[in-house]
């Protein structure tokens, strides 16, 4: 690599080990823990490609990617942040930044994407139509259950692992996916959805294949797939030609019961297998309903329709609610009442008339509701022995297992007490100190907010 790199970021130890890597690669670099020192350094023109942590001690990074380009237009700036989260991703592509990478970061792969960015300083990012932007519907909320969905998405959009996203209907899956796609390096290919009728005939694998040119394939509602046409699935997954694509896929259960049951082919969900995402339907994520809300209700203004809020009394008319049609329900029912309200605050029986009687709610497919916390446990690790065939599974499964029921068990906590670590580390029975480097040692984000109980 030829060039002059600006890195910026107020850890010391990814400054030195950024320094030391680009500097052994050939190029000059420049390191601060500053933005001001950043941006006096881009406004003298110093610099060939910029990365940039987002939180700094003196402002956020991604607020001055509008001003580097204004200042400086084409020069390339890299996003890492350690807030791994999609709307990150999001806000770093709609400031038309020319890559993003969560941390940790793996660092060949940066060193790979500063060469690339070297190469064409003058590229601008493909960005997301505001008409297809995929936080409209699944990607807004603050839940722990979201932030836990966000995490994952963050770390697995710039791999090629396959990705199986399951969830209800209505709560965002294909979304999701297409958001996966399009912060990824695959951005400027091709995203293909397919059904069981684009594999109807023998040659339909081939046309899936010659459309989606190296893309990105999502597989919508694979567990409704016939098996003979899932064996086709295995065979374009197996030999895809010269342009290998990525695949996804998307299903309304839990596509495990599904292959337990003989509904889905082994060999096709051990290939998708490769990352997991449960998407929380609504009524797992209450304390989202009202930002919701509110999101749907400034995007229908921004169309042209009278600026409309939601009363105290109706707020609670939707959290109760049990929202069978998820998100996309809701997104329908705030459109109509923003259409049909007769006073800028929206009251609770207007809610209540576009609502109706509230429908029966089915239980989750394969929930059990009697079943004791350690029956469940029991059953998935049942399930996961049985995965790896004759195979036992990697070594260290204790501890990966116990991070699996910890994490959740501290954010749930850490929301039911309003995020106050005294509370929630009396509440665990544990040390306010214990529970702090779990905090830290988990990743898990703590949000401060008044709790009523």
């Amino acid at each position: 690599m030829d060039g002059t790199i600006l890195v910026a970021d107020d850890d010391r130890t990814i400054r030195t080990v950024l320094t030391q890597a680009l500097t052994r690669a050939g190029c000059k670099v420049h390191a601060t823990s500053s933005l001001t020192t950043l941006m006096r350094w881009v406004g003298e023109g110093k610099g060939d490609v910029v990365i940039s942590d987002v939180v700094m001690p003196d402002g956020n990074g991604l607020e001055m990617l509008p001003k580097i380009a204004e200042d400086r237009p084409g020069l390339p700036v890299i996003v890492i942040s350690a807030q791994n989260t999609i709307m990150t991703a999001i806000q770093a592509a709609e400031a038309e930044a020319y890559d993003y990478l969560p941390k940790p970061f793996d660092l060949p792969d940066l060193m790979k994407r500063t060469a690339r960015a070297l190469e064409v300083r003058a590229h601008t990012p493909k960005t997301v139509d505001s008409d297809d932007r995929p936080d409209e519907l699944p990607l807004v909320g603050r839940t722990p259950v979201m932030q836990a969905l966000y995490r994952v998405v963050a770390r697995v959009m710039n791999t090629d692992l396959p990705v199986l996203i399951w969830g209800e209907s209505g709560t965002g899956k294909s979304l999701i996916a297409k958001a996966i796609h399009d912060f990824s390096d695959r951005r400027t290919l091709p995203f293909v959805t397919i059904t069981a009728a684009d594999l109807q005939d023998l040659e339909g694998p081939a046309r899936v294949l010659a459309r989606v040119k190296g893309g990105t394939i999502l597989i919508d509602e694979i567990g409704d797939i016939p098996e003979e046409l899932q064996a086709r699935i295995v065979r374009m997954m197996d030999t895809p030609g010269d342009y290998v694509p990525r695949f996804l896929a998307s299903s309304q259960s839990d596509l495990s019961v599904a292959m337990e049951e003989g509904r889905v082919r082994k060999d096709l969900y051990y290939r998708l297998s490769g990352a997991t995402l449960a998407v929380p339907a609504l009524r797992q994520r209450v304390d989202d309903i009202p930002l919701l809300a509110d999101h749907f209700l400034a995007r229908a203004e921004k169309t042209g329709q009278p600026p409309r809020t939601l009363s105290a009394d109706a707020a609670e008319v939707f959290r109760t609610y049990s929202w069978p049609g998820n998100v996309r329900q809701l997104e329908n029912a705030v459109r109509r009442l923003g259409l049909t309200s007769r006073a800028p605050e929206i009251a609770a029986s207007e809610v209540q008339q576009v609502l109706g009687n509230q429908p029966t709610l089915e239980p989750i497919s394969g929930a059990v509701d009697t079943e004791k916390l350690g029956e469940s446990v029991g059953r998935h690790l049942k399930r996961y022995f049985d995965l790896h065939g004759n195979m036992l599974p990697p070594p260290g499964l204790y501890g990966r297992i116990l991070r699996e029921i910890e994490a959740p068990l501290i954010e749930i906590a850490l929301d039911a007490t309003g995020g106050n670590q005294a509370k929630c580390a009396d509440l665990l029975g544990i040390n306010r100190n214990t529970l702090r480097k779990k905090i830290t040692d988990l990743d898990i984000q703590v949000t401060r907010r008044r709790k009523l109980m």
